[in-house]
């Protein structure tokens, strides 16, 4: 079979291929030429694709050729979403591609009351789209049918086992048919989400269009090490001054909700107002959506967000992505960078890496394979010295981290002698025996402000006082 070179090569109907031609699609993507002829003749499919590849409309279209047209009550096809925003978008996207169809398509999610989302569930759907809590909340209720479902989709799947939807999920397989098609597309392919697939996929036809968490050759990356937070909000001043013309559009991610917050006022200060907007877990649905619309319209150059935002949104040509902090859960890296760099269009992600995220870098670094170029902080930013308790809080962290690696390292505290021979006792003032007494474990006390509380090692300081490591680009 000759590999499809255009979207009227694949057998959709008239309404479809209208819909896809007004939405500007021109050629089928990789993903799209695999998958699409696949759910046709009725696969099951993995699904392997990385984030802005067209995946969403690689199931969609046969998904709505399969449905074809608005039918009895029930929903007959079910697509399971992990965040609120990627349902939207999911809904956003598929009712496009349905604008020459009757079909009725809808999305349920947390975060607003349920009453309006049950309405529109009795007044007749074809296709659903939902979050698992809202959606088992919603069917214990007794107000969602879903036994005529025929066609089920996981979408971001490594998401969802991250967010623990694992034990909703099952639950979900339990009451829906047993005959169906089944569809689970993910960015990565961790262990937990291959298990995951051979729990529900019937001899599926594996689609990778590249390797598990491999970032896109469409973005350019690169690394700063950067000591403290204070220079990393200086280092931030300065690329947003010196690379003014080329940030149209920049997305910036904090591991915090306070991070992300102390960022938003940061750029709140140095921007036009109505530049900057910021999401989290803390902000409204409707504020979040706002944002969100305002950033897609071009109205906003900044978004601030924690990993809330990092799947799923489709915004047009992002130039930059900034990781101010480096997440922690390795996977999200490549979705956050996935934010530019998308249908075909070029990006840049740019990283900063205090000394407790340095080996989280390297952990990246393995799982994308791929070195992040390094490049020294400009010698116009000021490198501020790091505060006593944020280099103990990054010491802290470097000690865990060899804690996990070496299950003998003890920290600075137990570099000592720990254990007094038997029969001596020692005089705490210098240190010396001074008389016969018991078996003695050396104590560790906390400050007077934090009884218990320990310090950091003398190696893990050693290692916030040394210079950033560097290495060529």
């Amino acid at each position: 079979m000759d590999t499809p070179a255009a979207f009227t090569d694949f057998k959709l109907n008239k309404q479809l291929l209208t819909a896809v031609a007004e939405a500007g699609f021109t050629e089928p993507t990789p993903v799209q030429v695999q998958t699409i002829p696949l759910l046709l003749a009725g696969h099951d499919v993995l699904g392997i694709a990385q984030t802005g590849t067209g995946k969403t409309a690689a199931f969609g279209l046969p998904l709505l050729m399969k449905v074809k047209y608005a039918q009895g009550e029930h929903p007959r096809a079910l697509i399971l979403a992990p965040t609120r925003e990627l349902a939207i978008q999911l809904e956003k996207h598929l009712k496009a591609l349905a604008t020459y169809t009757d079909l009725r398509i809808y999305a349920i999610y947390g975060g607003l009351g349920p009453k309006t989302q049950i309405e529109t569930i009795k007044a007749g759907l074809d296709i659903l789209i939902a979050t698992p809590g809202r959606l088992m909340e919603i069917y214990l209720k007794g107000d969602l049918v879903l036994k005529n479902l025929t066609t089920l989709v996981l979408d971001e799947a490594d998401k969802m086992m991250d967010m623990g939807f694992m034990p909703q999920i099952r639950r979900i397989l339990e009451i829906i048919p047993r005959k169906r098609q089944n569809v689970l597309f993910s960015a990565t392919m961790p262990e937990r989400v291959t298990i995951l697939s051979e729990e529900f996929l019937e001899f599926p036809v594996r689609v990778e269009v590249t390797p598990p968490a491999q970032t896109a050759q469409t973005v350019t990356q690169r690394l700063y090490e950067v000591p403290n937070l204070a220079t990393k909000i200086n280092l931030l001043e300065h690329l947003l001054h010196h690379e003014a013309e080329q940030m149209t559009r920049v997305m910036l991610f904090a591991r915090t909700k306070e991070n992300a917050d102390e960022v938003a006022r940061f750029l709140q200060r140095k921007a036009p107002v109505g530049e900057v907007r910021v999401i989290h877990g803390n902000k409204g649905q409707n504020a979040r959506l706002n944002s969100m619309d305002a950033f897609k319209e071009g109205n906003v150059r900044y978004l601030v967000a924690t990993d809330v935002a990092a799947r799923g949104i489709d915004v047009p040509q992002v130039s930059h992505v900034i990781n101010f902090d480096v997440p922690l859960i390795y996977d999200d890296y490549v979705h956050r960078i996935g934010r530019t760099g998308r249908a075909r269009h070029t990006g840049e992600a740019i990283t900063f890496a205090n000394p407790a995220e340095r080996q989280h870098i390297e952990r990246i670094e393995e799982m994308i394979r791929q070195e992040i170029p390094l490049l020294p902080i400009p010698e116009e930013v000021e490198i501020t010295n790091t505060p006593f308790i944020e280099g103990q809080q990054h010491a802290r962290v470097l000690d865990e981290q060899r804690r996990r690696d070496d299950p003998d390292f003890k920290g600075s505290f137990h570099e000592k002698k720990e254990w007094i021979k038997p029969g001596v006792t020692i005089d705490k003032r210098t240190g010396k025996p001074f008389e016969e007494g018991k078996h003695h474990k050396k104590s560790q006390k906390g400050n007077k402000k934090n009884p218990g509380k320990k310090g950091a090692s003398a190696p893990a300081m050693k290692a916030i006082n040394a210079r950033p490591r560097r290495r060529s680009s």
